[in-house]
């Protein structure tokens, strides 16, 4: 290990930890020049990296010239600049701990960071996988709810475990539709609270106004319409797991107290006290955080705290040798519910399911199969039905008005995965509000399939 840090208070307290933790630590070096000295004459595997130093160069200066070296690094700084942290996270680290961090949180950084080191050929493997067209079978277990036996995801389990096994926060990312919430379920099984709590929260789909008090709490009397106390989901998922689904639509206002349950383990109901809870915080989101910090609608010290352990989803088209088992597995689950009998699916739909590029990933596969086994006769799967009949125009069907806006509003919520909320939602795609477009789908009798 090698500390690089000016701050020679810090860097002495790091030294420390780490080799109080058993690790063999080089002499600190407080400028970019002294660590290429000690690097050029000692085999060095991981770097406490600063970002500001002593000296013209920086910290992100040092980062580009490990990189070539193929030696992995963590960020240590208190700066937060985005166009200086936006500079850091071009050079690749394998984390970034924001001062001031605790003993724990810098342990736990740096067994990540060596295992994400030592297995970087494996997540190059998972990008390179082959299709492989083999019949489906049911590759789920009582240990495994992730279905499939892809490199991808062969990589996302390995990951599952390594984390599952800390009280580090995680953040989830991955495209619409592709399992986050199975993911922060696993991840929860697999940890030692498996029999504590499990806390659901969609935070895109309740106005901002009420967030607050959904996670935080509040006393009664603490505003106008508060008659009643009301338990925060922290509060609920103390000693277990709190999922907040769609982090990315927390509102700015929202982000700092979220923050402090981060780093301090305490939660404040609205007109109450500051009181100490133990849960294991997991985010998911398919935004680009980048982006939203970016545009100042993401803290940027939140989104490191909160990342700690990033897990990426892969999408459907990243792991098509997985779809003959998924499919497979849906077709036999909905056949159950339906009273039929079905074992295989045709060689021509299990081309087609392969050769499609599934925008909606595994929900829209879900779905597809939900809706051909509706439909088909006899024990094998031959018609695949994709999504809502095409709606002629009205003078050729005789539709009303409202017909036909059920039917425009159906594809859309297909074409989104039955996504209502959020950027990706059909609101958006549709231009309504979120409330609308519930009222109407209520209005119309639209519900999504189970």
């Amino acid at each position: 290990m090698l500390i690089v840090e000016d701050n020679f208070i810090e860097a002495y307290s790091l030294e420390r930890t780490l080799t109080g933790a058993g690790y063999c630590v080089y002499p600190i070096a407080g400028s970019v020049k002294e660590a290429l000295g000690l690097i050029k004459t000692n085999p060095v595997d991981l770097v406490l990296l600063d970002i500001y130093l002593k000296g013209e160069l920086t910290g992100i200066d040092l980062a580009h010239l490990l990189n070539k070296k193929k030696i992995a690094f963590v960020y240590l700084s208190a700066n937060s600049n985005r166009s200086v942290l936006e500079k850091a996270k071009e050079t690749r680290p394998y984390g970034f701990l924001v001062k001031p961090f605790r003993k724990a949180d810098v342990l736990v950084a740096l067994d990540i960071a060596w295992y994400l080191h030592t297995h970087s050929s494996l997540t190059e493997a998972a990008s390179a996988a082959q299709v492989k067209t083999t019949p489906p079978a049911d590759t789920t277990t009582a240990s495994s709810a992730i279905i499939g036996s892809s490199d991808a995801v062969s990589l996302l389990n390995e990951q599952i475990k390594i984390a599952a096994n800390s009280n580090i926060s995680v953040l989830i990312q991955g495209e619409t539709g592709t399992g986050k919430e199975l993911v922060a379920r696993t991840l929860h099984q697999q940890s030692n609270r498996r029999d504590k709590p499990f806390i659901v929260v969609n935070c895109g789909g309740m106005p901002s106004t009420l967030i607050e008090a959904e996670l935080f709490g509040h006393e009664k009397g603490a505003f106008t319409g508060a008659q009643l106390k009301r338990i925060g989901k922290f509060e609920q998922a103390n000693g277990g797991t709190i999922f907040l689904d769609e982090i990315g639509e927390l509102p700015i206002g929202v982000q700092a107290k979220f923050l402090r349950v981060l780093q301090e383990k305490e939660v404040e109901p609205i007109g109450g006290r500051l009181m100490k809870v133990d849960v294991r915080v997991i985010a998911a989101t398919n935004r680009d955080l980048d982006e939203e910090i970016a545009k100042g609608r993401f803290r940027m010290d939140l989104f490191y705290r909160l990342s700690v352990f990033p897990i990426r989803v892969p999408p459907l088209r990243e792991r098509r040798s997985d779809i003959p088992h998924l499919a497979g597995h849906f077709m036999r689950q909905y056949a159950r519910q339906s009273g039929k009998v079905m074992a295989s699916i045709s060689r021509d739909a299990l081309k087609t399911l392969l050769d499609y590029d599934w925008p909606g990933n595994i929900r829209e596969l879900e779905n597809v199969i939900f809706r051909s086994v509706l439909v088909n006769k006899g024990a094998m799967l031959e018609a695949l039905s994709f999504s809502m009949p095409r709606v002629k125009e009205e003078r050729d069907t005789g539709l009303t008005i409202q017909e036909n806006e059920r039917n425009h509003i159906l594809r859309t919520l297909e074409r989104c995965a039955w996504k209502v909320s959020g950027k990706d939602g059909a609101a958006s795609k549709l231009n309504i509000k979120v409330s609308t477009l519930n009222s109407r789908m209520k209005k119309l009798g639209i519900k999504r399939p189970e």
